[in-house]
């Protein structure tokens, strides 16, 4: 079995254009367009690529981008006051903080910071809880993306072996109840479950596989079970290439479909963001 490529190009060009044409209206109407600040802390070559992808399509879309930079030595609080210096200006529609971040610094603390109304990643407990229970209207990008992915195929969620690698609250966890949302039967996998020597176990059973472990080649070609459908989250800086967790040529001889890394998720990924931050724009101005 030789796999279909999913492509996140077209998806994305798709959503872009709607996208275009809604921020061209609220513009004519309202004077106004959503304006998306980016906190980076440090330098890091695989943010840096979603960095330029983010400034690119703003460009495109019409919605005003600000990247923000502190130095990688800058303290906690440092941060979290620059956080709460854009949270309190009114300019401001939604906020990203790039990851990965210096490793001395709390993540997860920082994404707290940022106000429920400005997080466009919806990785606040609030927005998280929605995706949860239901009844969401923005959840966070890269789940969301793979989601757009995996529908795009066509197949009947319904029951099918999902089986999802990773457990973050902004890939793993949410992938995992969007894919309960639609009836499919969801195993989580973690560090755990490698730790137990189990993990190839659980990927031999999965008809939808998601790999978001951040670990280059975590998931052996042999593990993958025919015609599966698999997302590689997976984006990490190796030797100057960007690799996923995934091993690509082999999985792709046993999936019916399975997404490039690069190329894959990213440009969608993008593309969601761009859309969380156009409905914020929209709750905030009550349209």
């Amino acid at each position: 079995m030789s796999a279909k490529l999913l492509d996140g190009k077209p998806i994305a060009a798709g959503i872009n254009e709607q996208l275009k044409q809604e921020i061209e209206a609220l513009k004519l109407k309202y004077y106004s367009a959503p304006h998306l600040a980016a906190l980076q802390v440090g330098a890091d070559e695989s943010s840096a690529v979603y960095v330029k992808s983010q400034i690119n399509a703003a460009a495109k879309l019409g919605i005003e981008y600000k990247l923000h930079t502190l130095d990688a030595k800058s303290s906690q609080k440092n941060i979290e006051d620059y956080l709460d210096k854009l949270n309190n200006d009114k300019s401001v529609t939604g906020i990203i903080l790039q990851l990965p971040i210096p490793k001395n610094i709390n993540a997860k603390e920082l994404q707290l910071k940022i106000a429920v109304d400005k997080d466009v990643e919806a990785v606040n407990p609030e927005d998280l809880g929605r995706v949860f229970a239901g009844g969401y209207k923005i959840a966070p990008c890269t789940a969301a993306a793979t989601m757009e992915l995996i529908q795009s195929t066509g197949i009947d969620l319904v029951g099918k072996e999902a089986v999802v690698v990773g457990r973050s609250a902004i890939v793993g966890k949410p992938v995992a109840m969007l894919l309960l949302e639609k009836n499919a039967t969801v195993t989580i996998c973690h560090t755990g479950t490698q730790k137990r020597g189990v993990l190839a176990e659980h990927v031999k059973t999965a008809e939808i596989l998601v790999v978001a472990a951040g670990s280059p080649g975590l998931i052996k070609g042999e593990w993958i079970k025919d015609g599966a459908v698999v997302i590689d989250v997976g984006t990490t800086m190796v030797n100057g290439k960007i690799t996923g967790d995934v091993e690509f040529d082999e999985a792709a001889k046993r999936a019916a479909y399975v997404t490039p890394v690069p190329g894959g998720l990213g440009p969608l990924t993008t593309a969601i963001l761009m859309r969380n931050t156009t409905e914020l724009f929209k709750a905030q101005n009550q349209l």
